[in-house]
Order: structure tokens, then C-alpha cells, then sequence
């Protein structure tokens, strides 16, 4: 059934570049170093040792009206040993240049330019539909956000099959020493799938958010409607009504941390 879901999903991608006309160009494999072999990164060997691991990269997905997105965030564990609130600075991610959706369309079709930093949404808990965390010593993460800054600045096109957001992220893994699964997947899966391969789990903080399938209507809770984008909540009107007393709310669970490995 997963396996019929993706290969309906890659499918879809490529009947709309098909529907175009367009084949995809090779020089994809000239300009992205994943395909090209000129990228210059220092494999990293985490200790299973968790003593003295302050430092974390966290692999999250995040939901959209499209299928969602896939990035990163990285950093030092609060005084708590939480990730804490995430600032732009910490999120890394491949993504279509600018907030408009016109780029993200064309990148179905054929290689567009990217950024890969920080995406509207990303440093907001309420949209994360999956998340996995890796923790690190002081020495790990000195290496692995060196590797993470190199793809950064060596990773300029973004395509919807060819190199996209899980393939960007499945990278910085493999630099990590983990095994990351087929690019194709959503980004969820994608996250979940990630943890099972490296015998970790992931975590689902919002698991009633969930992206939609591509050509269907059904749009997911708090999802935004531009591929990278969250939907911004809309205010609605209140009506005037007699004062009730109000029941003392019931204090709910927090959203579980990311299960953490290593």
C-alpha cells in the first residue's frame, strides 16, 4: 500500500513535466555536488556514548497544501535539554528561491535556483508533522555543521524529483554516517523512515496534521497554501452573547520531544 502510494506520487511528478514537454536536463548532474562528486565534506563517526551530548541536529517535516517540506534544525540543547525555540539561524534546508510559488512550479519541470536556509513555517512547532533527533558531542557537531554549511553554499538547484528538500537533508545524514531512505517519499514518511533505518522512531507532534495528495481537494490542519508556506490563520467573527461563567480549563500534555538516538 506505501509503496503503491509512492510510486503514485513520483508518477504524478512526472506526467506534469511530461505534460510539458519538457524532458529533464542533464546538466542537473553538473550543478548539484550530491550527482557531480565535487562536494568536499568529512564523514563524521558518532559515538553511541550519550555522556557529555549537548548538541543536536533535529530532522523535521512540516506540513503544506502541496506535500509538505523537509529540513533541519541544529544547534545546543537548552539548560533543559530541549531544542527550545528555533530561530532562523539554526534551520538548513533546500527550497525554491523566493516566497512565490511560481519557482516551486517550474521546479517540476526543470531545475530551478535555491535557497537553503530557513522557509516560512519552519521555526514554528504547530506545523512539524514529524521530527527525529541525533545528539552530538561539542567535536561531532563541529563537524557535521561544517558539513551542513558546505552543502549550503554548494547545492544552487532545487527539482521536485530529481534533488529535492529529502534528498538536500538525506545528504547531511549520509555525512553523519546514517542510512536515509528513498528520496520519493513524503516528507513525513520520509522523516519516519529516516528514524526506522537508523533504529530510532520518530516522533508525530501534530498527528492530525498530515500534508494532502497531490490533485485532491482535502487540505490538511494549519498547512499554508503556497508549498513552503503555513496558512495563516483567518480571524473569524464573534457573536454576542450573554456572559457565562466559564469552566476552569483542563491542563493538556505538552507535545513530546523528538525521540533522540545515540
Amino acid at each position: 500500500m506505501q509503496a503503491n502510494k509512492n510510486l503514485s506520487f513520483l508518477a504524478a511528478l512526472c506526467a506534469v513535466a511530461l505534460s510539458w514537454g519538457i524532458s529533464f536536463p542533464r546538466a542537473i548532474a553538473q550543478e548539484n555536488p550530491r550527482e557531480s562528486g565535487t562536494a568536499s565534506q568529512t564523514p563524521v563517526t558518532i559515538s553511541q556514548n550519550s555522556a557529555g551530548k549537548r548538541y543536536f541536529v533535529e530532522f523535521r517535516s512540516r506540513s503544506a497544501l502541496s506535500y509538505g517540506h523537509t529540513f533541519l534544525v541544529h544547534g545546543k540543547l537548552n539548560a533543559n535539554g530541549q531544542v527550545g525555540q528555533v530561530t532562523k539561524e539554526q534551520v538548513a534546508g533546500l527550497h525554491p528561491a523566493t516566497e512565490s510559488s511560481v519557482p516551486w512550479m517550474i521546479g517540476h519541470v526543470i531545475p530551478v535556483v535555491s535557497e537553503n536556509g530557513w522557509s516560512d513555517g519552519d521555526t514554528e512547532d504547530e506545523y512539524v508533522t514529524a521530527r527525529y533527533r541525533v545528539l552530538l558531542t561539542e567535536e561531532e557537531y563541529a563537524k557535521v555543521s561544517a558539513n551542513i554549511r558546505h552543502l549550503q553554499k554548494n547545492s544552487p538547484l532545487w527539482h521536485a524529483v530529481l534533488y529535492n528538500c529529502n534528498a538536500w537533508v538525506g545528504d547531511v545524514a549520509k555525512t553523519m554516517g546514517l542510512k536515509v531512505p528513498n528520496s520519493g517519499l513524503y516528507p513525513e514518511d520520509f522523516i519516519s523512515g529516516l528514524a526506522s533505518l537508523n533504529g530510532g522512531t520518530a516522533s508525530r507532534p501534530n498527528p492530525s496534521i498530515r500534508s494532502p495528495l497531490p490533485g485532491t481537494t482535502a487540505k490538511p490542519v494549519a498547512a499554508r497554501p503556497v508549498a513552503n508556506k503555513p496558512a495563516a490563520a483567518k480571524p473569524t467573527a464573534s457573536r454576542p452573547t450573554t456572559a457565562k461563567p466559564q469552566a476552569a480549563a483542563t491542563p493538556t500534555a505538552a507535545a513530546p520531544e523528538a525521540q533522540t538516538v545515540r
